[in-house]
């Protein structure tokens, strides 16, 4: 019964980790490979899945002070939590802001830019403080 217990508790430690590191800094290049300056003039490459990328290399968001949650690689490179853990945020204002894009004829509010899939026109960029 012991055993059980231990290989339960064993099993739950990746759910119980922390959510990973928090990466700070100007997004100074969204070409093929995204770069985040931190303070301290490190040039640290960024990775994530495709939806993250996406927004990543979003010319809108050129030189925009970054805060970025997920988990330095071995190679150097950061890579963001998946677009769905909501893993960026924008520092304007005093205020942390979520990245989001926004279709002002569909009313529509997608994470990652792209065409509106209702109208088809370009969604534009809304950073937000909640997403009510």
């Amino acid at each position: 019964m012991r055993f059980w217990l231990l290989v339960a508790v064993l099993a739950a430690l990746p759910v119980l980790a922390k959510e990973g590191d928090s990466l700070r800094g100007k997004l100074v290049n969204n070409a093929a490979v995204p770069v985040l300056e931190t303070a301290d003039g490190r040039k640290v490459p960024l990775d994530g899945d495709a939806d993250t990328l996406g927004v990543l290399r979003d010319a809108r968001l050129a030189g925009a002070a970054m805060e970025l949650r997920g988990t330095m690689q071995p190679s150097g490179k950061f890579r963001v939590n998946p677009i769905h853990e909501r893993a960026m945020h924008v520092h304007k204002e005093g205020k942390r802001l979520l990245v989001t894009y926004w279709c002002d004829v569909c009313a529509i509010r997608t994470y990652t830019p792209s065409k509106c899939w209702c109208c088809q026109e370009e969604t534009e960029l809304d950073l937000r403080e909640t997403i009510e």
